[in-house]
Formats: C-alpha cells, sequence, structure tokens
C-alpha cells in the first residue's frame, strides 16, 4: 500500500534519524507476517542390519532414543516425532494380494497397492510432539501406539487413541491392557521429571504369550499368542508398562468378513523393523514479503543437543530379539516352570549395524535447499546414529535453519541478517499451546461393570494436568471387558499378572543399560502407591485428564 509520509522522506534523512526510528519506519509499511502450516516436512532417518533370518528375530524390537527439548516453547499446531521405530507383521510371503480390506482408510492410498502390507498394521508411538497433545510442558513426551485396522482408528493408551479425541475409544476398540502397578499411563503420554537435555530413553515391544492360540472356530478368525508388550528403561522406572491383547490384531479379519486375514496380524506373525527415523510431520511457517516482492518464510527455532564435536547422537542399541530372549522362558513361566528374571538374555539379542543417508525436507511441497550446508546424518565409531553440524553448531545446542527465500520451485536457506527487517519475520513469534479440554471416560460397561476396586484419586502432573485414576483388578480392566472369556482363562491370566507384579521390580534392568549416555527421569507423579489389600494383581487406569 502505497504511503506518502515514507514516501516523501528523502532518503539521505535516514541516515541521521536514530536506528530504532528507522526501523518502526520500515516495521510500519510491512504486513504482519502471517502464521501458516506445512512449514517443515521430511524424514532424518536411520537403517539397521537386519539377522540373516529376520522372522526367527521378530519377537521384540527396542533401542535407546535421545530426549531434549526440541523448541524453547509450546507451540501450536506443531507435531515431529523424535527418532523411533515402526514394526510391521511379517508379510512377506504375500507379493499381490491386498491386506487392507475396502473400506478402510489404508486403501485409499493406491501408492501402497498392491499389498498395502506397510500399513496394514504397525506398532509404533515413541518420544515427541504431537498436534494432538492437550497438554503441552516444553520438552517432548513418550507415547505407545498402534494401528490395528489400516489406521481407521489408533491405540495409544488404555483407554484412548493417539490424541484424536478426548473421548475414550468406544468399548469394542480398546486395544491396550495396562500391566504395571506402579506407573500411570495417561493419555496425553508420559511426560518427563526435567528437561531431559539429550539424555536417553529406552523401550523395547517384546511379543510374549500371555495367553494361549484361540484357533478358528465357525470360520471365525483365530487369534495368536502374540501380546506386544511395552519395556521401558529409564532412570526411575525400568520394566513392563502394557501390552496389545492379541485380539486387537485379529478382529479385522472378522469386522470386514476376510478369510485371508487370518493368521496375518501382529498376533501371530513375528515383526518387522527395518530401521526408523524422525518424523516431521506438522510445523508452523511465518510468511511475509520484502519491499522488493521477495517472499521468506520462518520456522521455529529447532534446536538439537551437540557435543562439543558438534554431534548429536539420536539413536544407539538398536536390538532384535529372537524367542530365546524371553519368549521362551515366559512360556515355561506360565506352564508351571519357575519366575524368570524377565531380563533379555544375550544369546537370543541381534545388535544391528547403523547406516544412514542425507535427508530431504519440504516446505509448502517445495524442496528445501541448504539445509545440507548445516549439518548432515552419521552413523558414528560407537554404532549410534545422529547428527553432525558443519558450522555454527557449538555445544550445547545445534540448530536447525530458520529462514527461507522463497525462489521459482523451491526454498533456499539464509541467514537471519539476510532477512529484511521490513519483513517483521525477525521479530515475529509463532503462536503458543494452550491446554485443551478433558480427556474422559465413559460410563459404558467396559468402564463400570465390574467397574474400579477402589474410590478414583488424583495427581497433578508436571505438564500442568490432573490425573484422575481408580484401581481395577487386572483381568476387569476395561480393555478386556470385550471379550467373553471363560472363567478359567480369565483366573489364569490373572494368576500369571500377579506372580509379575511380585517377581519383576521396577528397578532391574531388563533391557541392556545403554552402551553410552544417561538415562532420563520419568515424572515423579506418574508413580502410585497400590491401597492397601490391591498391592498385587490390580493396576490404575487412568479415567480422566484434565488442566
Amino acid at each position: 500500500m502505497f504511503r506518502p509520509t515514507l514516501a516523501l522522506v528523502p532518503l539521505v534523512l535516514s541516515f541521521l534519524l536514530p536506528t530504532s526510528l528507522v526501523f518502526a519506519q520500515e516495521q510500519s509499511s510491512a504486513k504482519e507476517p502471517k502464521q501458516q502450516g506445512r512449514g517443515l516436512h521430511g524424514y532424518i532417518g536411520y537403517s539397521a542390519s537386519q539377522p540373516q533370518d529376520r522372522a526367527a528375530y521378530g519377537y521384540g524390537m527396542g533401542f535407546y532414543s535421545a530426549a531434549w527439548s526440541l523448541i524453547e516453547e509450546p507451540l501450536a499446531h506443531f507435531q515431529i516425532g523424535l527418532a523411533s521405530g515402526w514394526i510391521l507383521p511379517d508379510n512377506r510371503d504375500n507379493k499381490d494380494t491386498p491386506l487392507a480390506p475396502e473400506g478402510t482408510l489404508a486403501r485409499k492410498w493406491k501408492e501402497r497397492g498392491p499389498t498395502w502390507d506397510s500399513v496394514f498394521q504397525t506398532v509404533e508411538g515413541g518420544l515427541g510432539y504431537w498436534r494432538g497433545n492437550r497438554f503441552r510442558y516444553g520438552p517432548p513426551k513418550f507415547s505407545m501406539n498402534a494401528t490395528p485396522q489400516c489406521y481407521d482408528y489408533e491405540v495409544g493408551s488404555p483407554g484412548w487413541s493417539f490424541f484424536y479425541d478426548t473421548e475414550a475409544l468406544p468399548d469394542h476398540r480398546l486395544g491396550i491392557a495396562q500391566l504395571s502397578n506402579r506407573l500411570l499411563i495417561p493419555p496425553d503420554a508420559l511426560p518427563f521429571a526435567e528437561d531431559p537435555e539429550g539424555k536417553f530413553f529406552g523401550y523395547t515391544y517384546m511379543a510374549l504369550p500371555f495367553t494361549d492360540p484361540v484357533p478358528s472356530v465357525e470360520g471365525r478368525a483365530p487369534t495368536g499368542s502374540f501380546a506386544w508388550t511395552c519395556f521401558l528403561s529409564t532412570e526411575n522406572f525400568k520394566g513392563p508398562i502394557a501390552y496389545y491383547i492379541p485380539e486387537t490384531w485379529s478382529k479385522i479379519a472378522d469386522v470386514f468378513e476376510e478369510p485371508f486375514l487370518h493368521g496375518r496380524g501382529l498376533d501371530s506373525r513375528p515383526g518387522l523393523m527395518g530401521g526408523g527415523a524422525m518424523e516431521i510431520n506438522t510445523v508452523p511457517q511465518l510468511v511475509a514479503t520484502a519491499k522488493d516482492g521477495t517472499t521468506y518464510s520462518k520456522i521455529p527455532r529447532l534446536q538439537f543437543p551437540v557435543d562439543r564435536k558438534g554431534r548429536a547422537v539420536l539413536i544407539q542399541d538398536v536390538t532384535y530379539y529372537s524367542r530365546e530372549a524371553l519368549y521362551d522362558d515366559f512360556l515355561a513361566w506360565r506352564k508351571g516352570g519357575e519366575a524368570p528374571s524377565g531380563v533379555f538374555q544375550g544369546e537370543g539379542a541381534f545388535i544391528a549395524k547403523l547406516s544412514t543417508r542425507t535427508p530431504g525436507f519440504a516446505q509448502d511441497g517445495q524442496p528445501l535447499e541448504g539445509v545440507a550446508n548445516t549439518f548432515d546424518t552419521e552413523v558414528f565409531d560407537d554404532n549410534t546414529w545422529g547428527l553432525v553440524w558443519k558450522k555454527g553448531g557449538q555445544a550445547p545446542r545445534g540448530e536447525f535453519p530458520q529462514y527461507y527465500r522463497h525462489e521459482q520451485g523451491k526454498r533456499i536457506a539464509v541467514a537471519e541478517k539476510d532477512v529484511p527487517r521490513a519483513t517483521g519475520l525477525r521479530k515475529a513469534r509463532f503462536a503458543l499451546a494452550e491446554p485443551g479440554d478433558a480427556f474422559t471416560s465413559p460410563e459404558t460397561p467396559a468402564w463400570t461393570a465390574p467397574g474400579p476396586a477402589s474410590p478414583r484419586q488424583t495427581v497433578e502432573l508436571g505438564d500442568g494436568s490432573k490425573v484422575t485414576f481408580a484401581w481395577y483388578r487386572f483381568v476387569d480392566q476395561p480393555s478386556f471387558r470385550q471379550y467373553d472369556w471363560s472363567e478359567d482363562k480369565k483366573a489364569e491370566l490373572q494368576s500369571l499378572v500377579e506372580e509379575i507384579h511380585r517377581s519383576w521390580p521396577i528397578d532391574r534392568d531388563y533391557m541392556a543399560p545403554p552402551t553410552s549416555g544417561k538415562l532420563v527421569a520419568l515424572d515423579a507423579a506418574l508413580f502410585v502407591k497400590p491401597p492397601k489389600g490391591m498391592e498385587i494383581g490390580f493396576v490404575p487406569i487412568v479415567l480422566r485428564q484434565s488442566k
């Protein structure tokens, strides 16, 4: 817009004015930078070598992932997953038959055909920031997640989806069984005690036989014995927290009446994990145009913990497990044998060799150029994987390029000093996240019949939320109520879990300790003490999480 008062100021006069006044005049002539989405997308990934017999080592996958505050303050409309992995059922024998039935969300993704094996079922989740977080506090959080039905829905905690809704999942879609009697699993994910500052968070998904396989009856889908169990390794908690009930995976065949899917889910098939990545999904950008018509954009400051050599270690100790690691001993225990320690046995472990390549990134669907001049991925001498800053990455922080000049068909990374002040981008700030609506549980049979065995209790977490929970007998928790199991089956499962509570403490190294670095600590408010008389065989089920 033409502004005569500025246009008539002689150019030479600007040199006689205070710098602050010149800047103010420049600012007044520019429009406010506009915040929009699609600011950054891409993957910073690694690959992991595979054992010769991949199926034999498909009974568990785990690693240690670095945790740190990627952003300086909680931002709205922001989602980036820190380094993690994806586990798929091993359907390599299927070359051309669709695993995603017609009518599922994933079947619409034609590029995933002809088998849709990569979007049929997954175990994922991990560390990160998610757009659906209701209670952001600065550092990342940890969340389980799984997609049992071709991304039609996701299961992220014992009652809720993966941040898609604050209402609990319908009774028939609950999929996670709370196993720990010491740790709460809130739907907004597990927060940390403080800024993790690059310390490591270990987790492994291990397939364990909590129940026997169920054969097909009258054409209904059979169910395998694999209960994918999440083990954590942190400074103040070690051990299993929860598992995916095997029927979670097998029910898709009955829902869509697809006999081909019998025995093809994660309840029956070993898992595959080829590597992992930081998934950069939803990042805002601020956009403004300079006086000469050039457009610039700014993304949030993304910072990484680096050492004096400019290195940020993100992943270490990627390990695959066979039956010998724990499955066989666990099954023998359930059949009347001695209780195993739960420690993953070394003879059943395969430690992967890592490899990597330079990542690519996009903004608004257009490629970013110049990022590789700042940092690149690298596998270090100790078989850890991460990033190396080529310049400007001095301890304790390395930074992702923040400013970009728009050119035809691409975006070019530029220094802050090369962005005209008149755009307003240098001082512009992104919208901050506000606390969201409460996660609530319904008064449906799964939650109320027979319901909790204790009154409700509340704790306040470091993320600014209040968690309401109650104690349920293990087999009476909501996720199991959808199944018409025999009393004998429930009694056997209940007895097994009581033995786990007696035999597996939370200070034992189930995963091998990390080969380097320190472990992160979970928020102490997550830890709970069972009421008198409920020390064994009862679990704390979250009923609500609110601000």
